[in-house]
C-alpha cells in the first residue's frame, strides 16, 4: 500500500479526535484530510470510521488497523528524526504542565540557563497536580509522576520517586513513634484528596517485595502536597511525602523520618512528550536539558542513595 498520506491523516485523526484537529496537527485543511481518509477507505474496500454530525468513533476494521500500524508508524519517524538535520535552532512557544512542587523547587532554577542557550523559546507552563492530555490538549510535555503513558506518549525519567513516612518532634514527643504499620491506625495521618477526582490517596509500603496498602485516617485532608508538608511542620499529624520534598527539613530537624524499614513502590518524575509525529526541536532541546541537569545533580544523587 502507498497511501501514506491517508495513513497519517487516519492515525492523526484517531489520535486528535476529529478531522479538524488532525488538520491542525497536519498543517493541512480538514477537508484535505477528511478527503485523504476517504481515499485511504476506498483503497482498502473498508470503513474505517461512523461518521455523524456530531461524532467520529473507529468501526472495527478502523480499531484493527489502528493497532496494527501506530507503532511502526511511530517507529518509522523515530528513525527518520534521527536522521533530520539538527542544525534547526528550537524556536517558539514550550507548552508544558507541571507538578507546582517539584517545578518550582527544581525545574523552574535551570531555566535560566535553558532560556539562555535557547534565545528563541518562550515558556507557557501550567503549574497543576493533573493528568493532562497531551495531544488533545495541544501541551508540549508535562513532569510528573504517575501520569501513565501509551501509544501516543513516551517518558524519561528525570528523578526517582521515594516517599518518606515523617513527622515533626513536637508530634512524636506527644503521640509516640509508629514502629510497625500496625501503628499507624492510632495517628493522625495527614491525608491527600485528588483535586480532580476527589478520592483519597492510599498509603502504600513494600514489604519484602509485596506492595501493600495500609488504611490510615487523621483529621486533616488536604489537596495540595505542600500544604501536607507545611502541616506536618505544624506538628499535626504523619506525613507521607517525596524525599526531594523533604530533605531539607530532615536536614535541619525540623522533621524526623520514621517507619524507616518500610520503603515506598519504585517510582519516578518523569517528562513526558507526545510522539506521534517527530518530536520538534525545542521539546527534543528541553528533555535532553532536564535529563543532563538532573542526571548530574545532587538532588538525584541523595536520592540514590535512600535506601
Amino acid at each position: 500500500m502507498r497511501n501514506f498520506d491517508g495513513l497519517d491523516s487516519f492515525l492523526a485523526t484517531v489520535e486528535a479526535g476529529s478531522f479538524s484537529a488532525a488538520a491542525g496537527r497536519l498543517g493541512v485543511t480538514p477537508a484535505a484530510v477528511s478527503k485523504q481518509v476517504g481515499q485511504l477507505e476506498r483503497h482498502l474496500g473498508a470503513r474505517l470510521f461512523q461518521r455523524t454530525t456530531r461524532s467520529l468513533t473507529l468501526t472495527e476494521n478502523g480499531e484493527r488497523l489502528y493497532a496494527e500500524t501506530a507503532a511502526p508508524a511511530r517507529a518509522l519517524e523515530q528513525a527518520l528524526a534521527t536522521l533530520t538535520d539538527d542544525s534547526e535552532a528550537p524556536a517558539g512557544t514550550l507548552r508544558v504542565s507541571v507538578a507546582p512542587g517539584f517545578a518550582r523547587q527544581h525545574i523552574l532554577p535551570l531555566m535560566p540557563e535553558f532560556l539562555k542557550r535557547y534565545p528563541a523559546l518562550r515558556l507557557d507552563w501550567s503549574f497543576e497536580n493533573r493528568r493532562v492530555d497531551l495531544v488533545k490538549e495541544g501541551f508540549d510535555a508535562a513532569i510528573g509522576a504517575g501520569i501513565g503513558t501509551d501509544a501516543n506518549v513516551v517518558a524519561r525519567a528525570l528523578m526517582p520517586l521515594k516517599l518518606l513516612t515523617v513527622a515533626a518532634p513536637s508530634y512524636l514527643a506527644l503521640h509516640g513513634t509508629p514502629v510497625t504499620l500496625a501503628d499507624l491506625a492510632r495517628h493522625d495521618c495527614i491525608r491527600l484528596r485528588s483535586a480532580t477526582s476527589g478520592r483519597l490517596r492510599d498509603w502504600t509500603f513494600l514489604v519484602g517485595d509485596e506492595m501493600v496498602t495500609v488504611p490510615v485516617d487523621g483529621r486533616v485532608v488536604v489537596t495540595d502536597l505542600d500544604a501536607i508538608g507545611e502541616a506536618a511542620l505544624a506538628g499535626m499529624g504523619l506525613a507521607r511525602l517525596s524525599a526531594h520534598q523533604v530533605l531539607p527539613y530532615l536536614d535541619d530537624g525540623r522533621l524526623v523520618r520514621v517507619l524507616d524499614d518500610f520503603r515506598s513502590p519504585p517510582n519516578a518524575i518523569q517528562v513526558y512528550y507526545a510522539h506521534y509525529r517527530l518530536t520538534p526541536p525545542k521539546v527534543r532541546a528541553f528533555v535532553e536539558f532536564l535529563s543532563a541537569s538532573m542526571a548530574k545533580s545532587e538532588l538525584r544523587a541523595r536520592i540514590d542513595a535512600i535506601p
